[in-house]
């Protein structure tokens, strides 16, 4: 069977035999793959002049469902995704890391469209005002590049790789083109196959090179960006091609890091946290029979536990049962073919010069259900090196397989200088109980480190463990680990828009960014805004309300109700040394008689008050002074029908400005109202 190559919108098999593809389990040929033929500068224009403007259209609301029903779709059809990832020698367990792991960055992608408003680009950061008056402001409008997502994958992960990247550039609405590592891209066309038949995604959207790719970056121009995960030597050849210097092109490298684990010196036998050092150590050395970019490959230790440590650990990985992962019992499975058996080997033999193997034996192992001389299969080994200070080659040297290395250290400050000698690394942990410990470790080596996990008894049950990154936290590290982020929340989507300044009055800077700038002219209607749709609102809409005059009474009746006894609004004689002339009005009070001013009572399209935002108070309010409000439609977004029968309906944002009769501002702040929709359809 040869692989296809999903290249503008259709399916095309690459020209020759291609490059044979092996099952890991069995050795057995099952597919060959081969991009000879493609037109990679097509791809690319098809992306930009299809895909791209296509994801323009939508916003984010609209692109975050879009997800989000994809995501749906492949959970519905994720059983047949294991079977094929059984072939890259994967258990179940680690087929659920890839697969639905990946399905779960796509769901968490949609559901941050929430954070973004219902527009084709959003705002980033807050007003800057330029100028005495206000009439001259500043901002920053993010809006989506015009070029393509280009995604390089290690073999790995050849579900996940692909969904949490394009999970990140779809929401931005950005095109993607992604290339999986050879050796397991047939599982990576079995996903974009079932992608392509939901017709989910607008055409250009996505398309994927199951080959080759070189030659491609000879035609990307300066609106694209990059994103390669695999070693860091082709990572920075690839970094280096003329084309991305010539045209500044974005560029983010995310390479296989000596990832390390510590055990805290409170961490001694007979504590939870020692239990959960070992667990934790066996897991990562075992899973993906230990192919994953987190994967704990030093593990630091106090010098009087090493012993402890080195038996411990052993007996668990003792218990690892290792073959065919479809075979009742098996724990770990193989690698992901012999090509990385022969460079993980190589790499050991390297290792074993200047530190000796305390478990494990390349040659002599037990496999279970399954033949060892074809599949790609290794045991654990575990490394002993007595001083990483002087014996370094652990700190440059990658077995990328159950590779990992024990090696002791006396104090924290030398586990510091342990785990930064990895020289940057996308994760480190240390697990310990004691808070002063865990202060220093981080603080000591965060530098060095894109994530850090401590681990101890309070987390244990529900982290989510040292080796999984997490898609609303960046994955990524520096130095080694390639310098770049990946996912990260809003972080991550901000990656594939342009931040651009932009300066003028409130006024048109509200009517480019359809978002309320403050000073900016109002508009009043002969109505309401709480009898009006949501369709109906402008942004810009303003009733300047009726005003109050504050009384000690309003101060008095304040405090019996909330309870809010506080010696400024209570007792004048304690004024003195503080920046009061006089009992002062509670900050929510003045809120609250604000939302009094504000309110239309009668029953309207407003369906509840969804929040608070931002609030400040900015100047006292005392006995005697005048209050009004200024109170303006700022941004909408529409909310989703859960069902058929749920109201349709918007969430709309309000600027409560407060002001004296001074004019003056007084307290300021942003509310959220569901506002329902007058068209129910």
């Amino acid at each position: 069977m040869k692989l296809q190559n999903y290249v503008s919108g259709k399916w095309i098999a690459g020209e020759g035999d291609g490059q044979a593809l092996f099952n890991a389990v069995t050795g057995e040929q099952i597919a060959s793959a081969s991009s000879k033929g493609l037109d990679f500068s097509a791809m690319m224009d098809y992306a930009r002049k299809t895909g791209g403007p296509a994801l323009r259209k939508m916003t984010f609301q609209e692109r975050g469902l879009m997800l989000k029903k994809l995501a749906m779709h492949l959970s519905n059809e994720k059983e047949k995704f294991y079977k094929i990832s059984w072939a890259t020698g994967a258990t179940r367990t680690d087929s659920w890391i890839d697969i639905e792991g990946g399905i779960g960055n796509l769901f968490t992608y949609a559901s941050l469209r929430r954070q973004f408003p219902d527009e084709t680009f959003c705002l980033d950061g807050d007003a800057v005002k330029l100028s005495k008056n206000g009439t001259f402001i500043g901002h920053h409008i993010c809006v989506p590049k015009e070029g393509v997502a280009i995604h390089i994958n290690a073999f790995n992960f050849p579900v996940w790789g692909m969904l949490e990247k394009i999970a990140v550039n779809l929401l931005a609405g950005v095109p993607a083109i992604v290339k999986p590592a050879t050796i397991t891209s047939f599982l990576t066309e079995a996903v974009v196959k079932e992608i392509d038949a939901s017709g989910i995604l607008p055409n250009g959207a996505l398309q994927l090179i199951c080959g080759s790719a070189n030659g491609i970056l000879d035609h990307v121009i300066s609106q694209d960006i990059i994103t390669f995960t695999g070693s860091a030597s082709t990572g920075k050849m690839l970094k280096a091609h003329p084309r991305l210097l010539e045209e500044a092109v974005s560029f983010n490298m995310e390479a296989d890091s000596l990832n390390c684990c510590v055990l805290g010196r409170d961490a001694v036998p007979g504590t939870a946290e020692f239990e959960i050092f070992i667990k934790e150590v066996q897991r990562e050395i075992t899973v993906k029979a230990g192919q994953k970019c987190t994967a704990v490959r030093r593990i630091i230790v106090p010098e009087n536990l090493i012993e402890d440590v080195q038996i411990a650990l052993g007996k668990r990985l003792a218990q690892t049962v290792i073959g065919d992962p479809q075979a009742e019992g098996v724990r770990m499975g193989s690698l992901a073919g012999k090509a990385q058996l022969k460079e993980v080997a190589e790499k050991v033999m390297l290792l074993s010069k200047t530190q000796e193997i305390v478990f494990g034996d390349m040659a002599k192992f037990e496999v279970t259900g399954a033949d060892k001389n074809k599949g790609a299969f290794m045991p654990p080994i575990l490394f002993l090196n007595k001083d990483p200070f002087k014996y370094q080659d652990v700190h440059n040297i990658e077995a990328f397989g159950p590779v990992s290395t024990l090696m002791p250290y006396k104090t924290t400050a030398d586990a510091i200088e342990l785990a930064k000698m990895g020289k940057g690394s996308l994760v480190c942990s240390i697990v310990t109980s004691d808070d002063k410990i865990a202060k220093e470790f981080v603080i000591g080596a965060a530098c060095m480190h894109g994530r850090i996990l401590v681990l101890n008894a309070d987390c244990a049950k529900e982290s989510t463990g040292h080796g999984s990154p997490m898609p609303m936290l960046t994955h990524g590290g520096p130095g080694r680990a390639g310098g770049g982020e990946e996912m990260g929340g809003k972080r991550g989507v901000f990656h594939y828009l342009q931040r651009t300044a932009i300066q003028g009055s409130p006024t048109m800077l509200t009517n480019i960014t359809n978002n309320y700038q403050y000073g900016g002219k109002y508009i009043e209607k002969d109505i309401h805004p709480f009898k009006r749709y949501f369709e109906e609102l402008e942004i810009g809409e303003t009733i300047i309300t009726a005003k109050h005059t504050v009384s000690e009474a309003d101060i008095v009746n304040f405090a019996n109700v909330s309870g809010d006894n506080f010696y400024a609004h209570m007792d004048a004689t304690s004024l003195e040394g503080t920046i009061f002339t006089g009992r002062v009005a509670h900050g929510y009070f003045v809120l609250s008689k604000a939302a009094g001013l504000f309110v239309d009572a009668k029953k309207g399209p407003v369906l509840l008050n969804y929040g608070l935002e931002e609030c400040r108070f900015v100047k006292p309010v005392y006995p005697g002074t005048t209050i009004g409000v200024r109170f303006t439609c700022k941004e909408k977004t529409v909310q989703e029908k859960k069902s058929r029968e749920d109201i349709a309906k918007g969430i709309v944002k309000w600027l409560v400005d407060i002001y004296d009769e001074t004019g003056e501002t007084v307290a300021i702040a942003v509310i959220l109202t569901m506002v329902k929709k007058k068209n129910q359809d």
